[in-house]
């Protein structure tokens, strides 16, 4: 559901005048279930602008980490890099340097 197709609002639901009939409704039933929507989407509208402004916040700090972290990452595989190299190393060439230190 996209926030700009909702139709009604608190306000809308609160001076909505039903016509009466001989048959009809209980005005006061009515009224009072109104009262309830009319909380109901009050308190969807702001979790709604709650969540809205958290992902905008969100977003934001993603961009601002991603900018940040570029550098690191790339530190971070060098490191991991350098360390699988120098293991490697050690497994080839560590008995050769054992057999001459020897």
């Amino acid at each position: 559901m996209s926030i700009n197709r909702v139709q009604l609002s608190g306000k809308d639901i609160l001076e909505k005048d039903f016509k009466t009939a001989m048959r009809g409704y209980n005005q006061e039933e009515v009224d009072e279930f109104l009262d309830v929507i009319i909380q109901d989407y009050d308190l969807y509208k702001q979790e709604i602008d709650r969540l809205q402004a958290e992902n905008e916040k969100l977003r934001k700090n993603s961009t601002d980490q991603t900018r940040t972290r570029a550098p690191q990452a790339t530190s971070q595989v060098n490191y991991d890099v350098l360390k699988r190299l120098s293991n490697l190393e050690k497994a080839v060439f560590g008995k050769k340097f054992v057999e001459s230190g020897e």
